[in-house]
C-alpha cells in the first residue's frame, strides 16, 4: 500500500538510529546542506513536540510479542498494513515537514527507529539514513527509549539501568535488521561521521544527489566506554560489534 508519493524533483529523507547515537550531528548535516528538517527543533535537532510519534510507537509496539531471552516476534508488524490510528498520529507529528513547500525536506527523532516498518510502508520511496554508533558508548547516558515498556514492548525488566539500556539498543538493532531494506537506503557510522567526515560526505552527496555541508565534529565522544567505570560491555552486543567492525 503506497501511502506516500513523492514527485520526481522532490526528496524526503529521515534518520533511523537509536538515542544517543549521534543523529543530531545526521540532522544538523542535512539541515545545513538546504533540507528542510521541520519546526521546531530542540537542541538535538529532533523534530518537536514529540508525543504524537511516541503515540504511534505504543501502537507499534502492541504487535510486537516478546519470545523471551532477548528475541521479539516481529512477523505481525511486518505483515500488517500501519494501523489507522498510527496513520493519522504520523501524519499529525509530520504536518510541518509534509505540508512544506520546499522540495528537499526532511525529519529526524529516534524514536522513528521503534516503528521503523511502518515508517517504511508509509514513506516506501524517501530516502533512509541507517545511523549507528558503538552501543557500549550509546548507553552511557539515559535516553526517552531506555524502557521498552514505555513503548508496549515487552521484554525481562531489571532494575540494572545500564542492562535496560542495553536491551533497548539490542530491540532496536533486530527490529533493524529484520525490516527489508527499503529502496533507498545508506548506512553509516557516527565514528567514521568524526574521523572520516569528507569520505562520508562524499558518500552521502552521491546518494542523495545533493552537496553536503561540513559541520564541525568533536573527537571526545567516541570511546568513551574506556574511561567507564561501570558495566558497558554485553555478551550480545558482541555479534553487532563485530558486524560494524568496531573493536572487543
Amino acid at each position: 500500500m503506497l501511502l506516500y508519493s513523492l514527485k520526481e524533483d522532490n526528496m524526503l529523507v529521515t534518520v533511523i538510529g537509536r538515542g544517543h547515537s549521534g543523529t543530531r550531528a545526521m540532522s544538523q548535516t542535512l539541515s545545513d546542506s538546504g533540507i528542510y528538517m521541520g519546526e521546531p527543533l530542540n537542541k538535538s535537532w529532533d523534530l518537536i513536540p514529540p508525543e504524537r510519534m511516541y503515540e504511534a510507537c505504543k501502537i507499534f509496539g502492541s504487535f510486537v510479542r516478546y519470545e523471551g531471552d532477548l528475541r521479539w516476534d516481529f512477523s505481525k508488524v511486518l505483515s500488517m498494513q500501519p494501523d489507522p490510528a498510527f496513520v493519522k498520529l504520523i501524519d499529525d507529528y509530520l504536518s510541518s515537514v509534509l505540508s512544506s513547500k520546499a522540495d528537499k525536506r526532511g525529519w529526524k527523532i529516534p524514536e522513528t527507529t521503534l516503528c521503523y516498518p511502518w515508517i517504511i510502508k508509509m514513506f516506501p520511496e524517501i530516502y533512509y539514513i541507517h545511523w549507528v554508533r558503538d552501543p557500549r558508548d550509546c548507553i552511557l547516558s539515559g535516553h526517552k527509549t531506555d524502557d521498552l515498556a514505555d513503548f508496549n514492548v515487552d521484554y525481562d525488566k531489571t532494575d540494572d539501568i545500564r542492562l535496560q539500556r542495553a536491551i533497548s539498543w539490542k530491540y532496536q538493532r533486530e527490529l533493524m535488521k529484520a525490516t527489508p531494506d527499503p529502496a533507498r537506503l545508506i548506512k553509516i557510522r557516527f565514528e567514521d561521521m568524526v574521523f572520516k567526515q569528507d569520505e562520508t560526505l562524499k558518500a552521502l552527496e552521491s546518494f542523495l544527489g545533493l552537496k553536503m555541508a561540513k559541520i564541525p565534529m568533536r573527537t571526545e565522544p567516541v570511546g568513551r566506554w574506556k574511561k567507564d567505570d561501570g558495566r558497558h560491555m554485553f555478551d550480545f552486543f558482541e555479534e553487532d560489534l563485530k558486524e560494524f567492525g568496531y573493536e572487543l
